[in-house]
């Protein structure tokens, strides 16, 4: 039997609370991380997207002050940043503000990092950009996991950051146009690179069954890692919402978009339920399920 408790290495907010947001407080953050804790996670990742520097400073410090002042850092180790080094392109940028996306600058990354020093467990990196191979290096050497996403990236691309050090490929199949070239793309790329483990969400929305089916198929289970990408609608009811700066719909279904860009705005599922939906497709076995929910994010992190 599966576990019931899962790992989740990306989660922009819940409950009402987005973790980017400029009015976040340490309380809010707290009630928002015992809600995520009742939903069947064990451990997560605060994520934190493409913001102003001033914005970074202010949040990174106020959930770094929330979790370390509260004992949980067994259970909160650490953030994700999804930016600010991503692509700026449409499509690619997906929900992200274009206006905040910066240039990959290891100077950047370090006033970053001293807003929490060994706080940021991974970092989100456009692989094609100028400089990307060498802030890449810079951070592996940092102690951070680098993930490629929210790029136009071709084979080399994914290539020469995996050569760098990059490690993992953040929600494959997402964060990329609607409209692809056919064969010269990010999702070929990324799969055929056998130096990287995908990042999934398999909350019914964002990859189809047949997607994630071919998906683990190519990259094999022990290179597979769900994660919900939940945003603060989750939890919550359908409706009208804002959130990480989008005017977004989240449907009766579970579906959370901007019917305006045309994409998805994060998920509104909880990491158990994308393990759940999972599981409903019988695609891997208990053991299986256990890996790419649990042991494998975890010792993605270090944590194994």
């Amino acid at each position: 039997m599966a576990r019931k408790e899962f790992v989740d290495l990306q989660i922009n907010g819940y409950m009402g609370v987005d973790f980017s947001d400029p009015a976040l407080t340490k309380d809010s953050f707290l009630k928002s991380a015992d809600s995520i804790f009742e939903s069947g996670t064990c451990l997560f990742l605060p994520t934190v997207i493409t913001s102003s520097e001033e914005l970074y400073k202010r949040n990174i410090g106020i959930i770094y002050e929330a979790v370390t002042s509260h004992g949980l850092l067994e259970k909160i180790p650490g953030l994700h940043l999804e930016g600010p080094f991503i692509s700026p392109e449409p499509g690619a940028v997906g929900a992200h503000n274009p206006a905040w996306v910066a240039a990959p600058e290891k100077d950047y990354l370090d006033r970053l990092i001293s807003f929490a020093p060994e706080f940021i467990k991974i970092l989100t990196v456009a692989p094609e950009r100028e400089g990307a191979s060498e802030l890449i290096s810079y951070a592996t050497g940092k102690n951070i996991v680098v993930s490629m996403g929210h790029n136009l990236a071709g084979t080399k691309d994914i290539a020469e950051g995996a050569k760098a050090g990059a490690r993992l490929i953040t929600h494959m199949g997402n964060g990329i146009p609607n409209m692809i070239h056919r064969h010269q793309n990010p999702v070929w790329a990324a799969l055929a690179c056998d130096d990287v483990t995908s990042m999934i969400i398999t909350d019914g929305h964002h990859l189809p069954a047949e997607v994630i089916k071919c998906f683990i198929r190519v990259k094999g289970v022990d290179r597979i890692i769900v994660t919900s990408d939940a945003a603060s609608v989750g939890g919550l009811p359908p409706g009208k919402y804002s959130s990480l700066g989008n005017d977004a719909i989240l449907e009766p279904n579970g579906l959370f978009h901007n019917p305006v860009k045309k994409c998805l705005v994060g998920s509104s599922a909880s990491v158990k339920k994308c393990m759940d939906y999972l599981a409903s497709l019988e695609i891997l076995s208990d053991e299986e399920l256990d890996k790419v929910g649990y042991y494998n994010p975890m010792k993605m992190i270090g944590l194994l």
